[in-house]
């Protein structure tokens, strides 16, 4: 059997998808202090927002050029994880249902192919000429501790005791024109390579990849299993191994049409105040603190490089789309899996970071079947970290509309009989609340709403005042130029 040829992930070669799609805006001529921050913010908070590539950045040469905005639309993201062309959210979530099991089955099948050569080593910066100043990283918000340069990134690392290659999307803020900082949550598995060597007393190596096609960072963002490598993962989605090469010093390998990468490592007892940051949910949960710092020893770039942002706050943010769609599609798959019947659709909504406020519609068939699919919309495995608030509504309303979903949590349930509280659920330090609770231990109480018509009283509950579904339709489309 022929080996299918290795794709190199090339960020130009999506964004002229993007391009095509009608799905990619330039922006000339914007600061790099705040005003990349603000205009990518504003821009997702619009109705069909397009990804936007700034270029002629304040202070610097024509063809440095950063990109944001990457994943938030339905017709990016499907591009993205090469599903076909799709223009809404249901339609998005019912393809994903399975996906991410298909895709974890196939990866092993797909190991990243090692080439000798690749557009990335068109420029080579060693020790003692590095200036990570001379790429426009962004000063993305007025609190944030610094500028970085790694938000849509992929970090690469390798566990001490064996072979297996990790990539993760973590923060990377810039020190000086020669050292970053890399702030990693204890518990994620480049944090487990980096806790290994620091207790060995050996240099850490590591590779940033600040930008590439980006499905990298979209799912080095992702849960993939432990001793999995992401370049796996992402080789079952395109059908083709990533094609990689190695770095001069690390022999960590990254994509070999990356536009730049930084080459380091973080030595023991090398630790720096870095942040704060903002996180997914919208807030600054911490203040600055020490993180590990990694020593830039080699920078390889493109021609005219793009770095990839993705920067956290207040959702919807650049990246809580992709979030929210992945964890609903995930969802879906968890309660099928637990046997509930007749799930219609859900949503883990943007404004919760994709966690805190999971919505799932059902078509009731018994007493109890909503509570029972709240309780495991909550707790199941996918959503017990940080879920707040599990509502489940009638498959008459989407779950994606938080008008439709709040109108039925206003008529159709009574607080007293409708709201179940968990205590003492999982929860997080990373919880803007936490500050506000007498728990030690990360725990958080958890609301499940049965926001259902009273199954008791399906047949007498009033009828709802609006067009049926099938008018809806016929008016719209014979009223196109008057309703869109």
């Amino acid at each position: 059997m022929t080996q299918p040829l290795a794709h190199s992930l090339d960020l130009r070669q999506w964004l002229e998808t993007a391009r095509d799609l009608g799905e990619l805006q330039e922006v000339c001529k914007a600061h790099w202090h705040l005003e990349l921050g603000a205009i990518s913010e504003l821009n997702v908070k619009k109705e069909g927002s397009p990804a936007l590539l700034f270029d002629e950045i304040m202070d610097y040469p024509k063809g440095y050029r950063v990109l944001t905005c990457s994943t938030s639309s339905p017709a990016r993201l499907s591009s993205l994880l090469r599903l076909g062309h799709m223009g809404s959210h249901a339609q998005l979530v019912q393809t994903l249902r399975g996906m991410p099991k298909h895709w974890q089955t196939q990866a092993p099948q797909f190991d990243p192919v090692v080439v000798e050569k690749g557009p990335v080593f068109e420029n080579i910066q060693s020790a003692g000429a590095i200036n990570l100043n001379q790429f426009p990283a962004p000063f993305w918000h007025e609190k944030d501790g610094g500028r970085y340069i790694g938000t849509g990134c992929m970090v690469v690392t390798r566990d001490l005791d064996t072979d297996w290659i990790n990539v993760g999307t973590y923060r990377v803020m810039m020190h000086d024109q020669s050292s970053v900082g890399l702030d990693m949550i204890p518990g994620k598995h480049g944090a487990i390579h980096y806790e290994k060597h620091m207790k060995a007393g050996k240099p850490f190596p590591v590779v940033i990849v600040c930008g590439a096609d980006p499905l990298g960072y979209l799912i080095s963002g992702i849960e993939v299993p432990y001793g999995m490598c992401e370049y796996n993962y992402i080789g079952a989605i395109l059908g083709q191994p990533v094609s990689v090469v190695r770095g001069e010093l690390t022999g960590l390998p990254f994509p070999s049409a990356a536009e730049l990468v930084l080459e380091g490592w973080a030595y023991p007892g090398d630790e720096r105040i870095e942040g704060p940051f903002g996180e997914f949910h919208g807030y600054y949960p911490g203040k600055a603190a020490s993180a590990p710092a990694v020593k830039i020893e080699r920078v390889y770039f493109r021609n005219n490089p793009i770095i990839v942002g993705s920067p956290p706050a207040k959702p919807p943010n650049d990246y809580s789309y992709s979030k929210a769609v992945m964890r609903s599609a995930l969802l879906m798959d968890a309660l099928l899996a637990a046997g509930v019947p007749d799930v219609q659709n859900v949503w883990a909504h943007e404004i919760g970071g994709a966690r805190m406020f999971n919505v799932v519609s059902i078509k009731q068939r018994y007493a109890g079947h909503a509570r029972q699919a709240g309780h495991i919309l909550s707790q199941c495995g996918v959503a017990a970290y940080m879920s707040r608030y599990s509502v489940v509504v009638d498959e008459d309303i989407d779950p994606s509309n938080l008008q439709e979903v709040m109108w039925a949590v206003a008529t159709r349930t009574d607080p007293d009989l409708d709201i179940d509280i968990i205590k003492r659920g999982m929860g997080s330090k990373n919880d803007p609340m936490s500050i506000a609770y007498a728990y030690q231990a990360p725990l958080t109480s958890k609301a499940v709403i049965d926001a259902c018509r009273p199954y008791d009283f399906l047949t007498t509950f009033p009828a709802v005042a609006e067009a049926s579904k099938a008018l809806q339709a016929e008016v719209r489309a014979k009223w196109k130029t008057l309703l869109t």
